[in-house]
């Protein structure tokens, strides 16, 4: 049994003393622990060694001690395993040398037996539930077809991603082959995660507000809405959407256990989107860790007094920067912690 099952019991919408707390990219870049791994360890090195990967997912827990953790991996180890090269440069970020740009760039994509791909994630969660001793829920997680789409054929991050949506636009038999086989890669890892161990799951739609609510549902949600069904009997499903507000209303009869929300809509306007009774998750502004910690605390507060303690967790708007202090990470877990009508 897991002795804090806060976060599970408010994926279910159980009442709860206090909400649980977590943030998105929790294990990672603004801990000090993270960062010596770091330069010892190129960035694939660390996802795809079981050992570094369990031991920063449980570095935030024992470090700030959030009611969850969640695995320390990337969105693009799934590309990777479909056939499409993927690097990480320095000062660039995801780098795809040969992005997909024609039906016939698609049709070298791979629908692969995650197992064989993948089995270097399996192999972290199993060694972190280890590493965890049951001390909190384990979260897997995936980035949601398009925004695995926007890297693939845009080639590298960007601030329109044109390149992708140039291919939706003017090819989308193209675009929906390949968002369809990033679906199914997609379901089948997941599935695969909850085997291995993982709790909950999360689907990042990182890049979903760059689309139009119409091209929303076509090249977005229709593809997150089949991993949602395809995953939720099976385990609680987060479906997080940057940007997607105008969304919401759909993403709540989905079936998914919980929404993310960031920090651009108000709690009042989510619990009215979503008709009020589905768990909300964030979605306080990731910068504004750069407060002093009594201000973060107080507005902390204010957030969950402005979605209520049942039905929510507490989270960020997005993931954690590399430039917040710790003891500023650690202010915003305490204060839910800490936190009382």
């Amino acid at each position: 049994m897991i002795k804090n099952d806060l976060f599970l019991r408010a994926l279910k919408g159980e009442t709860v003393e206090r909400p649980p707390v977590w943030m998105m990219r929790q294990a990672g870049r603004y801990l000090p622990e993270f960062m010596a791994l770091k330069k010892k360890y190129d960035f694939f090195t660390r996802c795809r060694t079981p050992e570094l990967a369990s031991e920063i997912t449980v570095q935030p827990i024992d470090i700030i001690g959030p009611d969850a953790a969640i695995l320390f991996s990337d969105i693009l180890v799934i590309p990777q395993a479909m056939n499409i090269e993927v690097e990480m440069k320095d000062g660039i970020g995801p780098w795809l040398p040969n992005p997909i740009r024609s039906l016939k760039d698609v049709e070298q994509v791979v629908v692969p037996d995650v197992h064989e791909e993948l089995g270097y994630v399996m192999n972290a969660i199993k060694l972190t539930k280890e590493r965890l001793d049951n001390r909190v829920p384990l979260i897997g997680f995936a980035g949601s077809p398009w925004t695995i789409l926007c890297y693939a054929v845009q080639g590298q991050g960007s601030k329109n991603f044109d390149k992708a949506k140039e291919l939706c636009f003017s090819a989308p038999e193209a675009a929906h082959q390949l968002l369809q086989k990033i679906t199914d890669t997609t379901i089948a890892y997941l599935k695969a995660k909850v085997a291995a161990g993982v709790n909950a799951v999360q689907v990042f739609d990182s890049w979903g507000g760059m689309l139009s609510p119409v091209d929303y549902q076509e090249f977005s949600w229709k593809y997150i809405q089949q991993i949602v069904d395809a995953l939720k009997d099976e385990t609680e499903v987060i479906v997080f959407g940057k940007g997607c507000w105008f969304a919401l209303h759909d993403m709540a009869k989905s079936g998914a256990a919980a929404l993310g929300v960031d920090w651009t809509c108000s709690a009042r306007n989510a619990r009215y989107l979503t008709g009020g009774n589905i768990t909300l998750q964030g979605n306080f502004d990731p910068s504004r860790l750069l407060s002093p910690p009594a201000e973060i605390k107080k507005m902390v507060k204010q957030m969950i007094d402005e979605f209520g303690k049942d039905n929510y967790i507490a989270n960020l708007g997005h993931g954690i920067l590399p430039n917040i202090p710790v003891e500023n990470a650690q202010a915003f877990v305490d204060a839910v912690k800490e936190y009382r009508m």
